[in-house]
């Protein structure tokens, strides 16, 4: 199983709604999707159509009460697509992982070995603690979306650095398989700048696909279902699909014809 880490540790880029929609898509193409809620706030989990009460087993669960992943692992309305949800106990694993020895790669250990799933990808809190480095140390690559705003830029190098201590000291392997630009507005000199600059740093790192501003990625969650169900025909939509196509492409050979 390839596992992917969608991070940014800066809040409202787009990684919740990119998580959501690539894992989606990739089910859609004939992988066998796994995704995981590692966000406290569980957007991603409401976004599927998952309520509070329906969740059971939690993310909270494998990393806390070291719970075997089939346990926690949840249909979804989406052909192809598997939920490991999140609920509001997993705000507390930070301060009840602390004093861990393990405490950096309980979510590696959960997740190595699993073959149910050619693909993960893996919601992360909008920070650098604790739960975004058992995702970055049991990833294989980071996938990071990046606003297309002046700030967004200081984020970026900011998690660049974490991944090289990542690299340093839990996860050796861990890559970055692209930088995708959210929230992006053709109306907008701002926007076409802050891109230059990062395709201009950055090269090839950077996706050729662009998630737009578009409503319709907004109002999707407010009925429990991914753009792509919701509209698949909308800008938004239609650049999600584009991008699960460029990330395929750029996926390990071997694992392309899983």
């Amino acid at each position: 199983m390839i596992t992917i880490a969608i991070a940014n540790q800066k809040g409202g880029v787009g990684k919740t709604t990119t998580a959501i929609n690539i894992a989606t898509a990739m089910a859609a193409t004939g992988w066998k999707t796994l995704l995981m809620d590692l966000d406290p706030q569980g957007n991603a989990s409401t976004g599927m159509g998952i309520d509070s009460q329906s969740r059971g087993r939690s993310s909270y669960d494998i990393l806390v009460d070291q719970l075997p992943l089939a346990e926690c692992i949840q249909p979804t309305s989406i052909p192809g697509l598997d939920l490991v949800p999140a609920t509001v106990d997993l705000s507390g694993a930070e301060v009840e992982l602390v004093s861990v020895e393990d405490r950096t790669s309980r979510l590696s250990t959960a997740l190595d070995g699993h073959k149910g799933h050619d693909i993960c990808f893996i919601d992360c809190p909008p920070s650098l603690g604790l739960l975004t480095l058992n995702a970055l140390g049991a990833a294989d690559t980071l996938l990071v979306p990046l606003q297309c705003e002046f700030f967004a830029l200081e984020g970026l190098s900011q998690l660049l650095l974490t991944v090289e201590r990542v690299q340093q000291r839990f996860n050796p392997d861990l890559g970055i398989v692209g930088i995708v630009l959210t929230m992006f507005d053709r109306r907008n000199r701002l926007t076409d700048q802050v891109a230059d600059d990062v395709r201009d740093c950055l090269g090839q790192l950077v996706f050729e696909s662009v998630i737009p501003r578009n409503v319709r990625l907004s109002e999707a969650p407010s009925h429990g279902l991914p753009a792509l169900v919701y509209d698949h025909a909308c800008p938004g939509s239609r650049a999600y699909i584009a991008l699960a196509r460029e990330l395929i492409g750029r996926l390990p050979e071997q694992r392309k014809a899983a």
